[in-house]
Order: C-alpha cells, then sequence, then structure tokens
C-alpha cells in the first residue's frame, strides 16, 4: 500500500547535500543525523519529503528526496545491524565511504561515541556541539521505497502542502485528511517509479565529501 492509514508526510528544507543527511547510497536511504524532531517523530509507513534550502540556489524549493519510512531503529541497533556496515564511514576512501552516516554507538560506560565522519572536527575528534544535536533523537530512519534526485531536483507543488518559504523545522500533514498532500506524494512515485532506489544524480555538494560541517555555526570546515 502506497499511503497507510494514518500516516503523515514529513516536509523539510535540506541546507546542505552532501550526500550525508540523507544517505541515499547502497539502494537503501538513511536519515540518521540532523533533523532530531523528524526522527523522533517519523513511524513505519510515513513518508519523509526533503527540499533545496535557500542556500541551496540550484535547486531550491525543489525535491530533492521523497521516500518511505520502511524502517526505523535506535542508534546503537544501525551500527551493530550487518545490513547497515556499507553505511559506516571511511574517511580515506572513496566520496561514498566518505559519508557514510552510521556514526553513532555507545561505549563501555553508555557514553556516545562518534566516528570519524562529516559531522567530526577536521582531525577526526568528536565535534561535541554535532553529537548533542543528533543525538537528542537515539533514532535511525531507513527506506527502501525512495526517490533521490540530487541536483537534479525536480519541481513540486509546495504551496499545495502549506509548505512556505519562513518555515524553520519542517511541516507535518496528514496524508489520510489531506488529498494534497496524497497526490503529491503518488504523483511523485508513480510518475518516477522506473527510478525508485536509485542515486539520480549526485548530492549537490558531492564534490564536498571530504570537508566537515558544525551544525552550530554552519560553517564547513
Amino acid at each position: 500500500m502506497l499511503i497507510e492509514p494514518n500516516s503523515y508526510l514529513f516536509a523539510y528544507a535540506i541546507t546542505r547535500d552532501f550526500g550525508f543527511a540523507p544517505n541515499p547510497f547502497h539502494r537503501l536511504c538513511t536519515l540518521a543525523t540532523c533533523k532530531p524532531g523528524i526522527r523522533k517523530s517519523a513511524k513505519v509507513g510515513d513518508w519523509i519529503l526533503g527540499v533545496g534550502g535557500c542556500n541551496i540556489a540550484k535547486v531550491k524549493r525543489k525535491c530533492i528526496l521523497l521516500m518511505k519510512v520502511t524502517e526505523k531503529c535506535s542508534f546503537q541497533e544501525y551500527w551493530d545491524n550487518h545490513r547497515y556496515s556499507l553505511k559506516k564511514p571511511t574517511r580515506n576512501g572513496s566520496r561514498v565511504q566518505m559519508l557514510g552516516d552510521n556514526i553513532y554507538h555507545k561505549d563501555d560506560s553508555g557514553g556516545w561515541i562518534q566516528e570519524d565522519s562529516h559531522h567530526s572536527n577536521p582531525d577526526g575528534s568528536a565535534n561535541d556541539e554535532n553529537l548533542t544535536r543528533d543525538t537528542k533523537s537515539d533514532m535511525v530512519l531507513a527506506s527502501d521505497f525512495f526517490l533521490y534526485f540530487g541536483d537534479a531536483a525536480i519541481p513540486i507543488d509546495l504551496d499545495s502542502i502549506g509548505y512556505h518559504h519562513k518555515i524553520r523545522s519542517y511541516i507535518k500533514v496528514n496524508l489520510n485528511e489531506s488529498g494534497n498532500g496524497r497526490t503529491l506524494v503518488t504523483s511523485a512515485i508513480n510518475t518516477n517509479r522506473s527510478i525508485l532506489n536509485m542515486v539520480i544524480s549526485d548530492p549537490c555538494k558531492f564534490l564536498d565529501s571530504h570537508k566537515r560541517v558544525d551544525q552550530k555555526s554552519g560553517k564547513i570546515l
């Protein structure tokens, strides 16, 4: 079933599309960092819509990502499950490997370990600001039913679901009550079924995959 009973659409702006959050590689799209409110609230069967933010002019207000949540797990479960081992970062590997988002797990005392990753400091040490923000929700969303367009993002009718320029975080739309929301999702999926679960084009900032980001300042390091 494309639209599950009592399901919601969460729409948000992707401010930095590196291929890290969301991470669309290995035919599995994951949201494992950033947006703790969405990662906490969304459940299996819900939809996530990621659109270009105002600082990515080429894809501003266009659809970069549309994914149906097909699995939800904790950071530790994500780390321990061999199915997700390809999502662990290797900072001296390929661009895809550098952007692995499987970065959080617990030490023996129950404290968080942040692996050397896109969210770490330039020397590989833990970026405490990023760690604190990411771990506000100990949840990872995964999808094996998604569209990822990257820098070839497609136009989408955001006004129909009440998503306006001044949205700071995200909006939540009840897909069983909103005909416009259902139309947006079903139209996008039905039009693009032949390219499901593929990276249609590189992330907007893919060539900067070796860099790091500090969420507090917004600086790319």
